[in-house]
C-alpha cells in the first residue's frame, strides 16, 4: 500500500528579499511602452529569478485574457449537442 505524504507545496520565501530580476518600461518605435524583464544569469538567486519572472508573465498573460474573453484560460471550447 502506498504512502501518503502531505507537504506544504508553497516556495520558502527569501529572507534578503533581493533578486536579479528588473523591471524596465521603454518606448518602441511607433511610441507605445513596453514592459522588459531581465534577470542575471550569473546570480546565485537565479532559479528563484527565473521563476519570478515566469510568475509574473503568466498572470499578465491571464489578466489579458479575462480581460479580452472573460476567462483567464482563454476561449472555451464549445460542447456539441
Amino acid at each position: 500500500m502506498s504512502d501518503i505524504v502531505i507537504a506544504d507545496l508553497k516556495r520558502a520565501k527569501r529572507k534578503n528579499g533581493k533578486s536579479s530580476v528588473r523591471e524596465k518600461r521603454m518606448r518602441t518605435s511607433s511610441g507605445k511602452v513596453e514592459r522588459i524583464l531581465s534577470l542575471d544569469a550569473n546570480s546565485a538567486t537565479f532559479i528563484d529569478d527565473l521563476t519570478i519572472v515566469f510568475e509574473k508573465n503568466v498572470r499578465r498573460a491571464r489578466d489579458e485574457n479575462r480581460r479580452l474573453l472573460g476567462s483567464p484560460d482563454g476561449v472555451m471550447a464549445s460542447s456539441k449537442k
